[in-house]
């Protein structure tokens, strides 16, 4: 956020390097951390707390010190674990053995969509992303819940066809059929006909979301309209 000189020490001449203008620090993104006090051991800022602040207060021979003490506890728990036969096993990156690298199990390589995507954050280690429209997932979970239900209206009209068509004689199988209060043709619902069938509404997990993604928007709209007031 701040001015970067370079400094020839032979000559004495400074150069500015980097001089961010407002504009830039106002696209910056906001960084969101974990409070330092619910990180755990190996956590990036807790495992190198001495050496970043050696490094702030300009003591290199501390931050060196600091961090040959943490990169020997290293050595030393992977001997431990080679002589012991212990298998390390990362919790959140795998080894990809066609190039021979670690990759990070929950990384999200698709484009950011602007209008879709309000927030990227990590919770225990694993990537997400907040979404303010209606997700893929919870679609096809949607669809999939109205069409079980579809089936199994399907199903109950064809049984009452039979149980009706059973219990009276011949010549009156069609007035039967006629009479079943179940309709036939299902094919061309749409997500509001249940109401109209008598399906169940939709199950509570599609439900719990719903009101879920209701409460993010609301939420998304009442800061929006924060930030053009103090734009204002």
């Amino acid at each position: 956020d701040g001015e970067v000189h370079i400094n020839e020490l032979k000559n004495g001449n400074a150069e500015m390097f980097w001089n961010p203008t407002s504009e830039v620090r106002r696209q910056r993104l906001k960084r969101h951390i974990v409070l330092f006090e619910e990180q755990t051991d190996f956590e990036s800022e807790r495992l190198w707390q001495h050496v970043t602040s050696a490094i702030n207060k300009g003591d290199q021979h501390k931050a060196t010190q600091e961090k040959s003490v943490l990169e020997e506890e290293q050595r030393n728990a992977a001997r431990e674990r080679r002589e012991n036969g212990t298998e390390w096993k990362p919790l959140l990156f795998r080894h990809d053995t066609t190039t021979n690298e670690w990759r990070y199990k929950y990384e999200d390589l698709r484009p950011w969509d602007p209008l879709n995507d309000i927030a990227q954050f990590e919770k225990n280690g694993i990537l997400q992303t907040m979404e303010r429209h209606l997700s893929t997932r919870m679609s096809n979970h949607k669809t999939t819940c109205i069409n079980n239900q579809i089936t199994r209206h399907k199903r109950s009209a064809k049984d009452c066809r039979r149980r009706k068509t059973s219990d009276q004689p011949s010549n009156h199988s069609q007035n039967t059929e006629s009479s079943c209060s179940t309709p036939e043709s299902v094919q061309e619902l749409s997500d509001d006909d249940g109401k109209y069938l008598g399906f169940e509404s939709l199950c509570a997990q599609c439900g719990k979301e719903m009101n879920h993604l209701k409460e993010i928007h609301s939420a998304v709209l009442s800061l929006q309209r924060a930030q053009q007031d103090i734009h204002r």
